[in-house]
């Protein structure tokens, strides 16, 4: 799953940071898609605890030689603590999610964290939401239900897990931007990184299971999947407007039914590609809108 964005810089080069979020998009997919293969013959917490680990072995490997343990130095200690709960919640409900549901279609429930992201912005930024922004939102959950639908295959309990993550990832991105005024995004990403390793190195001993060398491998792939992502998407943010790259986040959903397809034989279903399209839609509009009321009137 991606990450908040960061500010733009005066680098304008936004055929670039279209190439590099979609780029990350692809990483993030196949970060999933090994995130369910390998969840079927380990615990999800070794598996989440595995992924937060490297990826916390190598951001101490890129930024503590440059910054020290200064990178570490938070004046909101207990907001980033809630903060990196909600991402391990994402993670742990996301990877749970995929031992029953499929790729494509988990993907797509996840997706609803932006339009989550503008319904909690009123109560818990006092931010304004436009009429527009309010349909979008309605219309995503509209699409929801078109993918889980009675009588359909993911018409069970489980969907509620991607739901769930996309709650805790709504939540997160809620406190990534009020942390983005206080603290620097490299202390962000790398103390929830450290917290949740340490937190997941807790529960590691009740849920050990020594896996193969080739899995061992892939485990460590997962990390190096999610953190080369998460490099990417913060690049991509230096080039471009978040406007203009967040209709190509979508493009994860895309690159999860096709690894979905080609490593696990699902194909979506007409009804189940149409609710992901709506979903999809109403993410471009919700974005439009915000672009909208960023922009200033002239004369």
């Amino acid at each position: 799953m991606s990450t908040s964005s960061v500010p733009l810089s005066g680098n304008n080069q936004p055929l670039k940071g279209i190439l590099l979020i979609v780029a990350a998009t692809f990483l993030f997919a196949s970060h999933d898609a090994v995130s369910k293969y390998l969840s079927g013959f380990y615990p999800v917490v070794l598996v989440v605890w595995v992924r937060y680990l490297v990826h916390t072995l190598l951001m101490a490997g890129i930024f503590v030689p440059q910054s020290g343990l200064r990178v570490l130095r938070t004046r909101r200690p207990g907001l980033q603590a809630i903060r990196a709960l909600c991402l391990l919640g994402t993670s742990l409900f996301f990877t749970t999610a995929l031992r029953y549901i499929p790729l494509a279609e988990a993907t797509a429930v996840n997706f609803l964290a932006p339009l989550i992201v503008v319904a909690l912005s009123v109560p818990l930024l006092k931010e304004t939401v436009t009429r527009g922004q309010w349909v979008a939102v309605g219309v995503g959950f509209t699409g929801t239900l078109v993918i889980v639908h009675p009588g359909g295959d993911l018409f069970t309990p489980a969907v509620l897990l991607p739901f769930c993550s996309a709650m805790c990832f709504a939540t997160y991105q809620l406190l990534t931007r009020k942390l983005s005024t206080i603290d620097s995004p490299t202390t962000s990403n790398f103390f929830a990184g450290l917290f949740n390793t340490l937190v997941m190195s807790a529960l590691i001993p009740f849920f050990w299971q020594t896996p193969t060398i080739w899995h061992g491998v892939m485990m460590l792939a997962l990390g190096a999947f999610g953190m080369t992502a998460h490099l990417f998407l913060t690049q991509a943010f230096r080039y471009a407007a978040p406007a203009i790259l967040a209709p190509f986040s979508y493009c994860q959903i895309v690159f999860a039914g096709l690894l979905g397809l080609v490593f696990f034989g699902h194909q979506p279903d007409t009804t189940t590609v149409c609710g992901i399209a709506i979903i999809c839609l109403s993410g471009f509009a919700a974005a439009w809108q915000q672009r909208v009321k960023r922009v200033p009137l002239t004369k």
